[in-house]
């Protein structure tokens, strides 16, 4: 049946919602978007969505049927308000691009789409730690140096978690006591090898240098005494376990590939045993494990499951940066 809407003759598309998301993220966010973006998005649509509504055609799709989507997900998970809109993000995003961009449907059944009016809990509230959280948190990793140094900077810089595991020591300025922040580094699972032979199923995590979060986000940032004295500490000490390891030691070094999604250019992060030569540029991350070994955001995994279940504070990394701000905020008072 054709459709006449302002001269304009239209054909109600006959794909169902499920190849249609497939199309969506292919064809659009796969183009313009962030990994951990995609990743974040694909997970939603398969979990939430595809389930519910991917067996219906795009054009049987009807703002009710979205919103007792929402309400439907929310009643039976209990979702936080940060999640929720993320997935009204993702129907916004895919039913806007079917109607304003390929044009498979002729109303966006998502345009007026909100959260259900129910009050709705924050996830994840921010922690402000306090000065004796502080303590307790460095004395219990007084012997992990790799988090405890990474504590540090987050705390005294307001670093994020990406930010601050993306340091390498050229970004560290001891005489003007400055650390530039002007990368990050992004974790992509792709698929493994051994030996030489293809692992099917398995999943390898590679790191590449990724695009800081916005304009803004690329600084230059004024650090104390405390900080540069310990960081100088610990290069001095990484210095010396890179000569007890010797060979073994594991080096780093970086390689612009392309990007198969939107086919621009890229740096993933290599490995190699010292032993090896390796004809690359070397990357000399700030934050690693004592044999060199540098496992990026990863590293502060085990380290949270201690702080949450042994000391009993819940907080994430991020709230280092919101305690910075406020000690800040608190100084000038």
């Amino acid at each position: 049946m054709n459709i006449t809407i302002l001269g304009h003759s239209f054909t109600p598309s006959t794909m169902s919602v499920s190849d249609f998301l497939d199309y969506w993220i292919k064809n659009y966010c796969e183009i313009n978007l962030k990994y951990n973006t995609i990743q974040a998005y694909k997970s939603i649509i398969k979990n939430h969505i595809k389930n519910r509504i991917g067996m219906y055609r795009l054009s049987q799709i009807t703002p009710s049927t979205l919103n007792e989507l929402m309400t439907n997900i929310y009643v039976e998970k209990g979702f936080s308000k940060a999640f929720l809109k993320n997935i009204l993000k993702v129907l916004k995003g895919a039913f806007g691009y079917a109607t304003n961009v390929v044009e498979f449907i002729n109303k966006n059944p998502a345009q007026k789409l909100g959260l259900p009016s129910k009050d709705i809990p924050d996830s994840d509230p921010v922690h402000i730690f306090s000065q004796e959280e502080i303590e307790m948190l460095l004395d219990r990793f007084k012997n992990n140096h790799c988090f405890y140094y990474a504590i540090l900077t987050a705390y005294y810089t307001g670093l994020r978690v990406s930010e601050v595991f993306g340091l390498t020591w050229e970004d560290i300025d001891f005489e003007n006591k400055t650390i530039s922040v002007n990368k990050i580094v992004v974790k992509k699972n792709q698929k493994g090898y051994s030996k030489g032979k293809h692992l099917s199923g398995k999943a390898k995590t590679i790191w590449y240098f990724g695009a800081c979060k916005t304009k803004g986000s690329y600084r230059t940032v004024t650090v104390g005494d405390t900080l540069i004295n310990a960081l100088k500490e610990y290069k001095i000490e990484q210095d010396r376990h890179k000569l007890e390891y010797g060979y073994t030691y594991m080096k780093h070094y970086k390689k612009i590939v392309n990007n198969p999604y939107n086919n621009q250019p890229e740096t993933k992060i290599l490995n190699a045993l010292a032993e090896i030569d390796v004809a690359l540029p070397e990357v000399n991350f700030v934050f690693l494990k004592d044999n060199g070994i540098f496992e990026g955001t990863d590293t502060c995994k085990y380290p949270f499951k201690v702080i949450h279940y042994e000391l009993g504070i819940p907080c994430r990394f991020h709230d280092f940066r919101d305690t910075h701000a406020t000690r800040l905020i608190e100084a000038r008072c």
